[in-house]
């Protein structure tokens, strides 16, 4: 597959949550090779991921661990990017645990756990970043949401009332700091086939199920989700703002 180029990215201060695993490792090698200064976070080593990127790409991401459900480790992380790179003025807010759970059983250090991962750390990374985007003149956020919420779905409730609540957050954003060009947009995606999910979730028979919902015929995979985040990162979509964009195959509309 092609790559879209955006010329606007290059030099450009990005910055992805979760941004050496699954989706987000295809955000990140996305925006390096687009020519962006790219920093991310995660939990785990992300070494050996910068290493792969830069032979790669010719271009070296910026790793900095971090558990992003800690808000001032977070900002504090945000910070050291900014430093690093300048201000930050693309944020992509990707990390995100979709941990299944049974709503009589939960209890609430699961459910503070969850929504502190899947929605809080979206809304203190935004308020992080915003300053610097104010004094550049702009800038993108990109807040990866879900089609669980739109569906009727079952077995994650949290997870489920988190993704709809970063609509909503995406939305006030965007008005509220639309006035200083910085633009909100959010982006659900279907069951996208990251290693995470086909170790724990795919079955043959539960993703032929899924599929025959679909309009497309095909998995999604990690880099066909990056397009599209690219594109909202881009002056190519200058005046979309407070949108949320479906990336499923067309299963919603079935």
């Amino acid at each position: 597959m092609t790559d879209p180029v955006f010329p606007d990215l290059k030099g450009s201060s990005v910055f992805v949550t979760g941004g050496g695993s699954g989706i987000g490792a295809a955000l990140t090698e996305a925006f390096l090779r687009q020519g962006a200064k790219v920093a991310f976070c995660q939990r785990s080593d992300g070494t050996a991921f910068c290493g792969a990127m830069e032979a790669a790409t010719g271009n070296r991401p910026l790793f900095l661990p971090c558990d992003i459900s800690v808000v001032d480790q977070l900002q504090l992380t945000l910070a050291t990017a900014a430093k690093a790179h300048g201000p930050i003025t693309v944020l992509v807010n990707n990390a995100a645990n979709d941990q299944r759970h049974e709503t009589l059983k939960t209890d609430q250090a699961f459910w503070d756990w969850s929504i502190n991962v899947n929605l809080r750390s979206y809304f203190f990374a935004c308020q992080s970043v915003i300053p610097g985007m104010q004094a550049a003149g702009g800038g993108s956020i990109i807040n990866f949401s879900s089609i669980s919420f739109m569906m009727a779905d079952k077995g994650y409730a949290a997870y489920i009332t988190a993704n709809a609540g970063i609509v909503g957050m995406t939305r006030t954003l965007a008005r509220e700091f639309g006035p200083d060009r910085i633009r909100v947009n959010a982006v659900a995606p279907g069951w996208v086939l990251t290693e995470r999910q086909k170790e724990l979730w795919v079955t043959p028979e539960g993703l032929a199920a899924y599929l025959s919902r679909q309009c497309l015929p095909d998995p999604i995979a990690p880099e066909d989700v990056a397009g599209t985040v690219l594109f909202l990162a881009s002056d190519a979509a200058k005046m979309m703002t407070s949108q949320t964009l479906i990336l499923d195959g067309g299963y919603i509309s079935s």
